[in-house]
């Protein structure tokens, strides 16, 4: 059975509400954009949510609102996705890379030892001082699974640092530091969140993302920053209500959602829980059946603290158990036709951040031991048991096959 990493399934109600929207006339920013931020803030429980064109987006106008500037140190796991880091080099800033857990999030551990010697003025992992004002830390919620933010909360605080939750991978996700606690969703924690809407995220706009916030200062800046500084956005020049006059305030980008990819995330605000219970489902169901393997690390999970969004579902071989390596795992996969992808290479060792601070090999070890080792296998709401079946008999044909 073929089975592919990932697949959109797009029911009717959603190509319905797109059609609506086009046979509108009004296809940019307009109501259904506003519609869906007041939905999902109203979700999320925020005073504002602004959609943008993508989750990178949302990153790099939520540091230009918190007032990052050329030379200011900013922390990021060096454990992420391309658009952590570089959001912080449109600034001319420079990203702190901090090493990850055993979840393969932010280590608050690291971050303290990090901040502690910047402070002091101490080399840290490619950068030497003397160094820029230290003004944020940015962690990001690794498959959906929390990072421990009562720890990087306590840290940013006594640092005096504002927080910025990459929650690209977390709608919803859910954490609380005991039990005896409250859940609190993921993006709530600090001063911003950010969320990606791509093809393959928990929800889909096709392309797209969204910042919440509760600071009405901030949210108004990133609102006026995502269409070209303009004082009036195009729905409020063209409605009744509105005036044909604008003045452009700060020079500002084109970050702006479209009214066809809001139908779309409109849409699909109605099947969150509905996605999130599928994609729990078929998580469990791997874990109950490759649980036995001892080649293979099923993903941290801690059910009194966090509660996944599953967008991924990433396994790491011990490679010492095995003959093969991890590209060689992933052929096999192939050859039992089931499609797996790999969640990442750190930034670190990306040549543009190698060349640009000088990072190589044995700076982060856990990001390094675990990057070679690590699989995302096939998980989507659409997928079938047939699927799941298939993705767990190939998994377990391959270590019995190449067991040492």
């Amino acid at each position: 059975m073929k089975v592919p990493y990932f697949r959109v399934a797009i029911p009717e109600s959603a190509i319905e509400s797109v059609n609506e929207s086009i046979r509108s006339g009004w296809l940019t920013t307009g109501k259904k954009t506003k519609d869906f931020e007041t939905r999902f803030a109203g979700y999320y429980g925020a005073s504002h949510a602004i959609a943008t064109n993508s989750c990178t987006a949302g990153l790099h106008l939520s540091l230009e609102a918190a007032g990052i500037q050329q030379g200011d140190l900013v922390l990021v796991p060096t454990m992420t996705f391309a658009a952590t880091g570089e959001v912080v080099r449109y600034f001319d800033a420079v990203p702190v890379f901090v090493d990850c857990d055993d979840a393969m999030n932010m280590d608050p551990a690291k971050l303290e030892e990090t901040i502690h010697a910047i402070r002091a003025n101490k080399p840290v992992a490619g950068l030497e001082p003397p160094y820029g004002p230290l003004k944020a830390v940015m962690p990001m919620h690794y498959g959906g699974y929390a990072c421990d933010m009562q720890e990087i909360m306590r840290i940013a605080n006594e640092n005096d640092l504002l927080v910025i939750e990459d929650a690209a991978h977390a709608v919803p996700g859910y954490y609380r530091p005991d039990e005896s606690s409250e859940w609190q969703l993921l993006g709530t924690f600090g001063k911003a969140g950010v969320f990606s809407f791509y093809a393959n995220k928990c929800i889909s706009t096709g392309e797209g993302g969204m910042v919440i916030t509760d600071d009405e200062k901030m949210a108004e800046r990133i609102r006026v920053m995502t269409l070209h500084g303009m004082n009036r956005d195009a729905w409020k020049r063209y409605t009744s209500a509105g005036s044909w006059y604008y003045e452009i305030i700060a020079p500002g980008y084109k970050y702006n959602m479209t009214d066809i990819a809001a139908a779309l995330g409109l849409d699909e605000m109605d099947r969150i829980e509905t996605y999130l219970q599928r994609r729990t489902e078929i998580a469990t169901a791997y874990v109950e059946r490759l649980r036995r393997l001892d080649a293979i690390q099923l993903p941290v999970q801690d059910p009194a603290t966090r509660r996944s969004s599953w967008h991924l579902f990433s396994i790491r071989l011990n490679l010492e158990k095995l003959s093969i390596d991890r590209a060689t795992f992933i052929d096999e996969m192939k050859a039992r036709e089931v499609m797996c992808s790999m969640h990442w290479l750190p930034l670190h060792l990306m040549p543009y951040y190698r060349n640009e601070y000088g990072y190589d090999y044995g700076l982060f070890e856990n990001a390094e031991r675990d990057w070679k080792r690590q699989i995302s296998l096939p998980i989507f709401p659409a997928q079938t048991d047939e699927q799941v079946d298939a993705v767990c008999s190939a998994v377990e044909s391959i270590v019995e096959a190449f067991h040492k």
